[in-house]
């Protein structure tokens, strides 16, 4: 398991939605974000979320062309770190990582980890109460967790 997990908003805020923002804490202990991230979260971090600001400026600028700014700020702070695990779900932010070399996963796989680990019993639960969310995922990829998880 990567030393540093880096989120972006997206899971924070649709764990918070769905009442399992612990399930971040269970799988990874702590997480690392930005200020730009709490402020998109909108409500206090929990104390196992520590804020911390990105050090080169320019770089999140650079990235913020590309990306939102929380999703920028996520990514220029994972280049601080060594084996780094990034929280992203939007598919702009993701694509960009994945050629930046970091691994990334998303709310999905969150939950899919977490079954894995057995701090969940099943997938289905979660994955309707993010539906009930605004969330968006195609059905294939839904399908796809289920069909990994035996569901």
């Amino acid at each position: 398991m990567p030393k540093i997990v880096v989120s972006d908003a997206s899971a924070l805020i649709l764990f918070d939605k769905i009442d399992e923002l612990s399930l971040l804490q269970k799988e990874y202990g702590e997480l690392i974000t930005t200020p730009v991230v709490a402020e998109e979260f909108g409500e206090n971090l929990p104390n196992w979320i520590k804020t911390r600001s990105v050090s080169d400026k320019k770089y999140q600028e650079f990235l913020e062309t590309q990306i939102d700014a929380g999703e920028a700020s996520a990514i220029a702070l994972a280049v601080e770190f060594d084996d780094v695990l990034l929280l992203l779900d939007d598919l702009k932010a993701r694509k960009l990582a994945t050629q930046l070399k970091f691994k990334i996963t998303g709310t999905l796989g969150v939950i899919h980890k977490a079954k894995q680990m057995a701090i969940i019993e099943k997938v289905t639960p979660l994955i309707n109460k993010l539906l009930s969310t605004d969330f968006r995922i195609s059905e294939e990829i839904i399908n796809e967790i289920l069909k990994l998880n035996n569901e």
